[in-house]
C-alpha cells in the first residue's frame, strides 16, 4: 500500500504522478491539435502544421496510455502490502522513463535539447518532469529515502 512507501515517494508516487497522468490524458483528449502540435518546442510558428488524422489517433492512444498508468499506479500503491510489488513496478517505470525520455531528446536535436530556456511545458514535462520521477525511483530503489515500511507493523524493512 501507499502507506508502506517513504513519506516523500508516498506523495511523489501515489498522488502527483497520477494526477500529472490524468492531466496529460486530459491535454491528449480535450486539446489534441495543441498535445501533438507542443511534442517538441517549434523553432517558428512556420514549423506548426495542422496535425493529421493519425498524429490525433496516436496522440488520442498515448493519452489512453496516460490513463491507462494512472489507473494501475493508484490500484497497485493503494491496495498492495507486498513491497516486492512495489518495487517491480516503480521499476518497470524507470526503465520506461528511459524510453520516455530518450526519443525526445533525440527528435529534438542536440542544439533544442540543450536550449533549456526554450524549452515549452510540453518539453519541461517529458524531459524535465520524468527525468525528476527517474531520479526518485532509482532514489527508492537504492533505499535513499529510508526503508519500506512493513503495512500494519510499523516495522521498516
Amino acid at each position: 500500500m501507499a502507506s508502506t512507501l517513504p513519506a516523500f515517494p508516498r506523495v511523489v508516487f501515489a498522488y502527483l504522478e497520477p494526477l500529472s497522468l490524468i492531466a496529460g490524458w486530459g491535454a491528449a483528449y480535450l486539446d489534441t491539435e495543441n498535445f501533438v502540435a507542443d511534442q517538441l518546442p517549434a523553432s517558428s510558428p512556420l514549423d506548426l502544421v495542422p496535425a493529421t488524422a493519425n498524429a490525433k489517433v496516436v496522440a488520442m492512444q498515448l493519452g489512453n496510455t496516460y490513463l491507462l498508468l494512472a489507473l494501475l499506479g493508484l490500484f497497485i500503491l493503494n491496495t498492495t502490502i507486498d513491497s516486492r510489488v512495489v518495487k517491480a513496478y516503480i521499476l518497470a517505470l524507470a526503465i520506461a522513463d528511459i524510453g520516455h525520455v530518450v526519443p525526445t531528446l533525440w527528435m529534438m536535436g542536440w542544439e533544442n535539447a540543450i536550449s533549456v530556456g526554450n524549452w515549452n511545458s510540453m518539453a519541461w514535462g517529458n524531459i524535465g518532469a520524468t527525468v525528476f520521477l527517474f531520479v526518485t525511483r532509482i532514489a527508492y530503489l537504492l533505499g535513499i529515502f529510508g526503508k519500506v515500511l512493513v503495512a500494519g507493523k510499523g516495522k521498516g524493512v
